[in-house]
């Protein structure tokens, strides 16, 4: 992702305070992938979900977590102030940053551990949803494959639905990226719509237990 000298914190609900109180809270925590960098946030995938929601007339309330330029570190130091509200379902879209930096893979997964734990100490019912990244080649094959292996080993260890890869049929494609190629257009945003959207659909539709 593309560093920039001052982070802002991109806060965006969708729906109205009253009705936040009747729907659950779906909290997308993440980069500048979530956060619609480079593009109106009305056309990032988060508030494409938003729009979905809606179509189908499920009770949810979406609410965007998301800083440019942030790393698992810096989720970890924040996710505390997005869990001063209830959060029933936590999307977790973070740590792209790390590997473009050719971060430590296992410090990655023990600060992306350590969000989840703070998440669950909130909520232990809440549904964790973990997108997952992959690195491109050039970094070397045995750190990408060490890599993509941070987000099913976090899945499977904390009972959670994994995407297997947030950019899937978008990243690579000129067409689908800003000049930058690396951030989404608003069109490579209706693909990872789809995406995340095929993953999280039937946990906005499960029976929540009792």
């Amino acid at each position: 992702m593309k560093t920039i000298s001052r982070v802002f914190l991109i806060l965006l609900t969708f729906s109205s305070l009253s009705a936040a109180e009747e729907n659950g809270t779906i909290l997308f925590f993440g980069d500048s992938l979530t956060a619609g960098y480079g593009i109106d946030p009305d056309r990032a995938y988060p508030a494409l979900i938003e729009n979905q929601i809606d179509a189908e007339g499920l009770p949810w309330e979406v609410v965007v977590g998301a800083v440019s330029g942030d790393t698992s570190a810096g989720g970890l130091r924040r996710v505390d102030w997005m869990l001063r509200r209830p959060v029933d379902v936590f999307v977790l879209a973070l740590g792209a940053n790390d590997g473009l930096r050719g971060f430590n893979t296992d410090k990655t997964q023990e600060n992306l551990q350590g969000i989840i734990d703070r998440v669950r100490a909130k909520n232990p019912d809440v549904r964790i949803v973990i997108a997952g990244m992959l690195m491109p080649p050039s970094l070397g094959a045995e750190y990408t494959k060490a890599f993509a292996k941070i987000y099913p080993d976090l899945a499977e260890a904390n009972d959670a639905v994994l995407i297997p890869f947030l950019l899937e049929g978008v990243a690579g494609k000129k067409s689908l990226n800003l000049p930058d190629r690396i951030h989404p257009t608003p069109e490579g945003h209706a693909i990872i719509e789809e995406t995340v959207w095929e993953y999280l659909q039937p946990v906005l539709t499960e029976p929540k237990s009792e």
